[in-house]
């Protein structure tokens, strides 16, 4: 390390310098989908299930050390070193599937913000109207600033700190109980429900954690500062974690009634708690589900953006041109699909057996990409894994698997099915109108 990053390091007030690109990847995962799931698990299994959340936020630490490490000892980017050691296709392949999981999850975005709006607003027009401006304001953010890094991350940065302060001041109003806190962390047998499989699936984002690569070579930290991304991962490790079993415990404290809870979207957390503790508490915290959403949206739209192009060789860097571009297209498709089912009652559901579909490939090839590339000496040299790395990879990248094998033969199914019913029942109601509007023109 030079004699300056000493200086820097050695700065009382520096340490600030030293973490970024984990908050901003914190930030993909702490989304309107994240506090739904972490809201339902918490209203229905109180505390009991607050040892997954450590569980699986240990497995995104790995992953996202793994990129950390890699962004900083490469000297190109992530794309670009699977082009040069397994071919061009795969590159492609990767950020193909990067971009389509993303924009998947960008529709879900929106729709988090067409609800936060809903929860104030009682008109669709002027919901859709402030849904596209949230988008053009994003887009705007995109190309009117050059260097997107340093921007996003202060963003970021004021970004979670309201949020940890907006949830943890909801969590103090309801007073949960420490005793029952502590004994949740604690591994205890239980149900494994679509529930909890949805909080693992939004704690352990593989595209999220596959960035963080691009976020440390866009904040311009080399092998010499390989020790500083581990710590700024851990860091954002620690929020993610953190903001994920405050809204657990905030449900568990305010929703927990014995009987089973369904909470159709983020808002509808805020809404069962102001009877009962006042309409501060869901100003609060819509304002905190604003800044996730917000933040979210931003962010994974360029995870989506980024990876794509870097996949298709147009440039990964903060500064390019074509990410932007691409960007451009994860926001857009979002918003084109949750404005549909907005406006036109459009039925999401073949979206969502696509992207599903997707994910079952997509997540573990990207951990099997990473994991690939982290444990290759001649890309990591000495930073290269270690045992205990790879052991704990190895384990939640046969989590992935068991997740993407659940969704393949049991999630999509489901849903063709419910969709075919849905068709069918629809058919049959309409097949009489039909008939009496044929019987009247033969009149």
């Amino acid at each position: 390390m030079s004699e300056n990053s000493k200086a820097v390091a050695d700065h009382p007030v520096a340490w600030y310098r030293r973490i970024g690109p984990g908050l901003i990847t914190a930030c993909v995962v702490i989304g309107p989908g994240s506090i739904m799931t972490s809201s339902t698990v918490g209203a229905n299994y109180r505390y009991s299930m607050l040892w997954v959340v450590v569980v699986s936020v240990t497995f995104m630490l790995v992953y996202m050390t793994m990129a950390a490490k890699l962004g900083a000892v490469s000297s190109v980017s992530p794309c670009d070193l699977i082009r040069r050691k397994a071919g061009r296709p795969l590159a492609i392949l990767v950020g193909f599937i990067v971009f389509f999981i993303c924009s998947a999850f960008q529709s879900s975005n929106n729709t988090g913000v067409v609800a936060a709006f809903e929860a104030f607003v009682d008109s669709k027009p002027l919901v859709v109207a402030l849904v596209v401006t949230f988008n053009a304001i994003a887009i705007m953010f995109l190309f009117l600033f050059k260097n997107l890094y340093k921007v996003m991350e202060r963003l970021m940065m004021f970004f979670v700190a309201v949020m940890l302060i907006s949830f943890a001041i909801n969590l103090l109003v309801l007073r949960p109980d420490p005793v029952a806190m502590a004994k949740g962390f604690i591994p205890s047998a239980g149900t494994i429900d679509l529930a909890l499989l949805a909080l693992i699936g939004t704690t352990f984002v593989i595209a999220g954690a596959f960035y963080q690569a691009y976020l440390v070579q866009q904040k311009g930290w080399d092998v010499q500062q390989v020790r500083t991304g581990i710590l700024d991962a851990r860091v954002g490790a620690v929020i993610m974690a953190l903001i994920t079993i405050i809204l657990m415990s905030t449900a568990a404290a305010g929703l927990y009634t014995g009987s089973p809870v369904t909470l159709a979207d983020p808002v509808a957390v805020a809404e069962a708690l102001e009877p009962t503790f006042g309409t501060s508490c869901k100003v609060i915290f819509c304002l905190g589900l604003f800044c996730a959403a917000y933040s979210s949206f931003l962010v994974n739209s360029m995870v989506g953006g980024f990876i794509a192009s870097d996949g298709l060789g147009l440039g990964s860097g903060s500064h390019d041109r074509w990410p932007r571009i691409m960007t451009t297209l994860v926001l857009l498709s979002g918003m084109t699909v949750s404005l549909a089912a907005l406006v036109l009652d459009f039925d999401r559901t073949p979206t969502i057996i696509m992207a599903q579909a997707v994910t079952v490939v997509g997540a573990p090839l990207v951990a099997i990409v990473l994991l690939w590339l982290a444990s290759s000496k001649d890309v990591m040299g000495d930073q290269v894994n270690g045992p205990v790395t790879k052991t704990i990879a190895g384990i939640g990248l046969v989590v992935l698997l068991a997740m993407a094998a659940n969704t393949a033969l049991v999630s999509i199914p489901s849903k063709v099915r419910q969709y075919r019913e849905t068709l069918s029942k629809t058919t049959m109601q309409a097949a009489p109108a039909t008939s009496q509007i044929l019987e009247t023109d033969q009149r």
